[in-house]
């Protein structure tokens, strides 16, 4: 049955209503499961397992750096897995989505109270692994099934919407719970667990059901007589490969404002729910309603963002978010300081704010990020999306793992004290800090480097009919215009393009080297 793409494809396809909405649903497993570990896990870890908040920062950052050495591995895996049969049947990357699916409940033993330190540590590494397994490379297909600015557009906007849904779920589930289960059951994050456990796996069924990738046709093979080094060889040039992604100018730029927009949603996750409960004298379930309600307006603000992107341009869009978050921020810790508390209404105005700006947040990187193997094939002349995926992954993690680490220890450091119903004054200063001067300081790096991102669509038109010349009639000449976009874009001179530079030349050498060893092996 061709039109569930259970095989490798052939050829191209138009892309349906059902694999719009296929390729979306995954990311309740991509960001649902995110929402729920930033916004109470750490909670979870001090107030039901007896863990200082140091040691809950700890397991945060070994899992997130061990992942953070695994994804660009398996993104770089992903890239050549066409010379393997397992990758011709399957798919180099829906191989490994299917082969995540029966792993995915390991979410749920993540949230089984009164265990020991090294259980948890287990847990959350096995979960990252897996997590890892299964989201780089679907973060690769909307460039592999969608090839037009607006079609890829498309496919971030769904994603981003059903991120934003499972949210949501993350938010008000466990005030749902505890109606139900009572505010002191450790019970209500295992059923919560388990239930999201169980929507990871249908959504990942589905995704590799609606789902394809790019003809073999068209990926760069193994050459016939090629030596085929060891395995070994290959992965002793990843690295270097990998990184080489560094030198696209418009990635480094769009690294920059999605590590602004999402370690700032970090800090705040990780510092929100300590704030309401110690600061603001509420409760787990006014910490649950209120980041509930914060998703549903980040999701009417991604459907903002999504026309707003397109009409003028992601950065502008962008900093227009970021904005909107900053001021959500200040006002929050501003009605703290006037002694505003729990049920007051004013509550919802930095909410709303909040939720308006980390939506638009949300969708812009991965919006940009659709587009960024376009600028790298201008420079390689190849398709590297699983490199793409897995180093922004790794950057991603190692920095998370930074931010949130940070604001364990900084809690410790100001004397937040484990299983105390009420902290101390100067404990309540440290959230509040951390909270205010964490948040606003990432968004204001992102916006910063947002003035210097220049892909819209516009720039990723003419950069798509620069790619066709090269391909097409690469003697012809290129008007001073496309010349100049696509220097700004790549960061080369317009003379160094399609493989005439030091990084296609040796990337070339460093695929040829891996595909020979996955072959092998």
């Amino acid at each position: 049955m061709a039109i569930f793409g259970a095989f490798a494809p052939t050829g191209s396809r138009p892309v349906r209503w059902y694999n719009y909405a296929a390729y979306g649903s995954n990311d309740i497993l991509g960001a649902g499961s995110m929402a729920v570990i930033s916004g109470w896990v750490l909670f979870f870890y001090t107030t039901f397992c007896g863990l200082e908040a140091w040691q809950a920062g700890l397991i945060f950052t070994v899992a997130r750096v061990l992942d953070a050495i695994a994804s660009p591995v398996i993104g770089h895996i992903s890239d050549n897995m066409g010379q393997t049969a397992l990758g011709r049947r399957f798919g180099r990357r829906r191989f490994f989505i299917l082969a995540a699916i029966p792993l995915l409940p390991s979410f749920a033993i993540m949230w089984v109270s009164g265990q020991s330190f090294w259980y948890y540590l287990a847990t959350y590494v096995l979960f990252e692994l897996v997590y890892a397994m299964e989201i780089i490379p679907y973060e690769t297909l909307a460039a592999e099934m969608g090839k037009d600015y607006r079609t890829k557009a498309k496919f971030a906007g769904i994603r981003i919407l059903f991120a934003q849904a499972s949210a949501i779920l993350a938010g008000y589930l466990p005030a749902m719970l505890i109606e139900s289960l009572g505010k002191e059951s450790a019970d209500t994050f295992l059923y919560m667990g388990i239930l999201f456990s169980a929507l990871f796996v249908v959504t990942a069924a589905l995704l590799f059901l609606f789902s394809w990738e790019r003809p073999l046709a068209e990926v760069a093979a193994l050459k016939s007589g090629e030596a085929k080094p060891s395995l070994g060889a290959a992965f002793g040039a990843l690295y270097h490969n990998l990184f080489s992604t560094f030198r696209i100018r418009a990635f480094r730029l769009h690294l920059g404002m999605y590590l602004g927009g999402y370690i700032s949603q970090d800090v705040f996750n990780a510092a929100f729910t300590f704030f309401v409960v110690f600061a603001l004298a509420g409760s787990i379930t006014v910490a649950s309603t209120l980041l509930g309600t914060m998703y549903i307006v980040q999701f009417v603000a991604v459907m903002i963002a999504i026309n707003l992107a397109l009409k003028t341009s992601p950065a502008f869009a962008y900093r227009l978010a970021a904005a909107s978050f900053a001021i959500g921020v200040i006002t929050l810790l501003a009605m703290w300081g006037a002694g505003v508390r729990s049920g007051d209404l004013l509550l919802w105005v930095p909410i709303a704010l909040a939720g308006l700006g980390r939506g638009a947040l949300n969708y812009i990187p991965w919006a940009t990020y659709n587009y960024m193997a376009d600028v790298d094939e201008i420079v390689t002349g190849r398709r590297r999306e699983g490199a793409f995926a897995g180093v922004m992954t790794f950057v991603r993690k190692l920095t998370q793992a930074v931010a949130v680490a940070g604001v364990g220890a900084l809690m410790s450091l100001g004397g937040f004290q484990k299983d105390a119903a009420v902290q101390p004054p100067e404990a309540i200063t440290t959230i509040a800090l951390v909270l205010g001067i964490g948040t606003v300081g990432m968004l204001i790096f992102g916006v910063l480097v947002s003035l210097r991102f220049r892909l819209d669509p516009r720039t990723h038109a003419v950069l798509m009919e620069e790619i066709d010349r090269f391909k097409n009639t690469p003697n012809a000449p290129a008007s001073a215009e496309a010349r100049a976009i696509v220097e700004d874009l790549s960061g080369w001179p317009h003379e160094q393009l399609w493989g005439r530079n030091p990084v296609a030349k040796a990337g070339a050498a460093r695929e040829t080297s891996a595909q020979g060893g996955m072959a092998q092996a």
